[in-house]
């Protein structure tokens, strides 16, 4: 006696999952994934920057739909989008918001990696992407910084530019490759439009890149010590996902309170003004999430020794878990970073605020302190650290 012959529509449940097991690593990766049980609310401030560059994205489509990458249009189209396009204010608004939110958030996550040293092995490569997405959103946010064709979007792009030129060999083509000329005008602007559009979708490439090492290595935790057995890990849903969500609630109420009531502190007033290269702003300044680098390049008489200070500045991040070889992680637990780390938290915030303020000699001074500092810490501190807690 035969059987009757099976079709493929009359297999069990489960045809996709033979076929494509998709489900099944998302349930392992993003539900099943063992989390330390001791993670702080600082651990949240990843899911907000994912939750935020989604915001941007959609919000600069809308915006790109309806810009026109052109110096004599550019501004009255960004003018356009905010008194005629329908809801434009409030998408235009929440872009701008989320460039604040962003680096806020961004600026957070890796001051909670270095006060726990998730720099250190075995997490080197998820230090770098993450490292390497915040020069990717910085350079987004540049090119974005000048679309509106402002006077502090030309003046500030003019300053960096001119920085940037002062490199020796490479400078020049560098600058023209941006420029596509001697100044700012229809062709760099339309690079940077296409600059800062392409680069928000390879940022979600290299977002993926650096989930896939935290899946791979594991997540860091306040103690410095990976778990050892599944008693000392939770699942990442629903202890974790229902903790994130409710810290998203809060940060997506602050979120709002920025867009819908202090609209004026996510842009400078000369920004509200058409870009004219013939009247130079009394004070020059850029964004808050710029002001650092902005008080380097100031505080140096050179213009190529101040952009070799700001990019020095993020260099030593990157060659930290080198430079510091200690196998202790969390600052808590080491007498000398521990007093040292939070100074250089300090030099930054400081280096922030001369940023916003005019080259005064005071101002100037409290920046060059505050650079010495920053790279006294990373290029001497830590070295000494390390060998002290690996020869005790």
């Amino acid at each position: 006696m035969t059987s009757p012959l099976k079709t493929p529509d009359t297999d069990p449940p489960g045809w996709l999952e033979r076929r494509l097991p998709v489900m099944s690593l998302l349930r392992r990766q993003y539900v099943a994934f063992p989390m330390p049980r001791n993670l702080n609310a600082l651990w949240s401030f990843g899911a907000f920057l994912i939750v935020t560059m989604a915001f941007m994205i959609a919000s600069g489509l809308f915006l790109a739909i309806n810009y026109t990458p052109d110096i004599t249009q550019a501004f009255a189209s960004v003018e356009a989008i905010d008194r005629q396009v329908p809801s434009g204010w409030f998408i235009r608004s929440l872009h701008m918001g989320g460039v604040t939110m962003l680096f806020a958030c961004l600026y957070i996550h890796i001051g909670r990696s270095l006060w726990y040293g998730s720099y250190k092995a075995p997490r080197e490569l998820l230090w770098l992407t993450g490292l390497g997405l915040m020069l990717m959103v910085m350079v987004t946010a540049f090119a974005g910084y000048v679309l509106p064709w402002g006077q502090m979007s030309y003046w500030g792009a003019t300053v960096i530019l001119n920085a940037v030129h002062a490199i020796p060999l490479i400078g020049q083509p560098l600058s023209e490759l941006l420029l596509g000329g001697d100044t700012l005008g229809n062709v760099a602007l339309h690079r940077l439009f296409v600059l800062h559009f392409t680069m928000a979708f390879a940022i979600l490439g290299v977002i993926a890149l650096h989930v896939a090492a935290l899946h791979v290595v594991k997540s860091n935790n306040p103690s410095g010590v990976d778990p050892v057995n599944p008693s000392q890990t939770l699942p990442f849903h629903p202890y974790y996902t229902s903790r994130d969500g409710f810290a998203l609630c809060l940060f997506l109420m602050v979120y709002a309170g920025l867009v819908f009531f202090l609209p004026d502190l996510l842009t400078l007033a000369d920004n509200y003004i058409q870009a004219n290269p013939l009247v130079t702003p009394r004070d020059i300044r850029p964004e808050w999430y710029f002001a650092p680098f902005y008080a380097i390049l100031r505080a140096v008489p050179s213009r190529l020794g101040g952009l070799l200070l700001a990019s020095g500045s993020l260099a030593v991040l990157f060659v930290l878990p080198w430079l510091d070889r200690s196998t202790i992680r969390p600052a808590t637990r080491r007498p000398m970073v521990r007093l040292s780390l939070p100074l250089a938290f300090a030099a930054f915030i400081l280096l922030g605020i001369a940023g916003m303020h005019a080259p005064t000699p005071a101002w100037l001074l409290a920046s060059r302190v505050a650079i010495a500092w920053w790279f006294i810490h990373f290029l001497l501190v830590m070295p000494l650290a390390s060998e002290r807690e690996m020869s005790s």
